[in-house]
């Protein structure tokens, strides 16, 4: 979607932005103080619980600590906000185009299953001021300019290339019906229509402010997709529907059970012969306990409330007790991120 920002507003987002490349060399001396107390991997207790108490401790007086936790708690405050002040900018002239693109052949309905569920309520994802429903144009402020203007500036890697390349786990390209799970601004599903041109896309989420941007995505493109605002956990139609049930990074912002339980819907909606595949944050398992610690210190300060239960679910074992075969859960191309787990269902 093209539009220009003001200046101010631009400016705003891309300082919040660059502050986190200003931040990444005290990682590197927090990471010293750390080592300076003795603390690596054999000295750090296995329990994560009283290792961020051996690392909190010693960081207690640590400069770069303080630093760190203060740059991290002024963005992760201030992004929402600075990102609904720059769109507010230029409201008054891209409303009107919003609202035309809410005209199209993409559709929106309510799930016929559960709509929303308490835990989309324990706290604002990611931190973004209000939450995913905060502003009534929160979908274009968190698909245009905090993923876009914000979080992909600094990157590493091309955010929006990992929705595609996920794909490329799947064993088919002959897809006739897909449903994901956690459409939110429709960054995923622009993937999913461009490589599987020929399926049709169905999708859910419990925000509707998201989904009313995913629906002008469509709409721009010319794309018909099936939009429902709901989780993923009891939709609601009938089963055997599908052919591919997918996700992209929405497991850690669920509690496990709730990932569990989409995984047996999952198998539930599939046709005989279909195929799940679900991707998320790096496993907690195949990570050292340093690299632990600093993923659960971005789930702390980035508003992340159910990630360390997400990142320590065996994702493999949850895909064979829903019922999925020839089950993989692994990192694409060998690496720890983006991680998946791939299922079918027997014939």
């Amino acid at each position: 979607m093209e539009f220009q920002l003001k200046q101010r507003g631009r400016a705003a987002l891309h300082f919040l932005s660059d502050l986190a490349v200003q931040a990444a060399p005290l990682r590197a001396r927090v990471d010293a103080d750390i080592a300076a107390h003795g603390l690596n991997e054999s000295t750090l207790a296995d329990d994560l619980d009283e290792r961020l108490r051996q690392v909190d401790a010693a960081l207690a007086d640590s400069p770069a600590a303080m630093a760190m936790a203060a740059l991290g708690e002024f963005s992760g405050v201030q992004h929402g906000r600075v990102a609904a002040a720059a769109f507010e900018e230029i409201q008054a002239e891209l409303e009107p185009r919003l609202k035309a693109l809410s005209e199209g052949p993409t559709t929106i309905e309510p799930l016929p299953g559960e709509k929303r569920p308490a835990y989309f309520d324990v706290a604002w994802i990611h931190r973004t001021t209000g939450g995913w429903d905060g502003h009534p144009y929160q979908g274009f402020i968190h698909g245009e300019l905090i993923h876009k203007e914000y979080v992909a500036r600094n990157y590493p890697g091309d955010i929006f290339a990992q929705r595609r390349q996920i794909l490329s786990a799947l064993p088919r390209r002959d897809y006739r019906r897909v449903f994901e799970i956690g459409t939110s601004s429709g960054h995923y599903t622009q993937q999913i229509q461009r490589e599987f041109p020929q399926a049709e896309i169905w999708g859910c989420d419990p925000s509707p402010r998201m989904l009313e941007h995913a629906q002008r995505v469509a709409n721009e493109h010319g794309w018909r997709w099936r939009l429902f605002v709901g989780s993923g956990e009891k939709t609601g139609f009938d089963g055997g529907q599908f052919d591919l049930v997918t996700s992209y990074i929405v497991l850690h912002e669920i509690p496990a059970d709730a990932a569990r339980a989409q995984l047996r819907e999952a198998f539930r909606l599939l046709q005989p012969g279909g195929d799940v595949l679900f991707s998320d944050v790096s496993r907690y398992a195949v990570l050292d306990k340093k690299a632990v610690f600093w993923a659960e210190y971005g789930a702390v300060h980035g508003g992340e409330p159910f990630w360390r239960e997400a990142a320590s679910l065996e994702l493999a074992e949850a895909a064979r007790e829903a019922g999925f075969v020839n089950v993989r859960s692994e990192a694409l191309g060998g690496g720890i991120y983006p991680w998946y787990v791939y299922g079918h269902k027997p014939e």
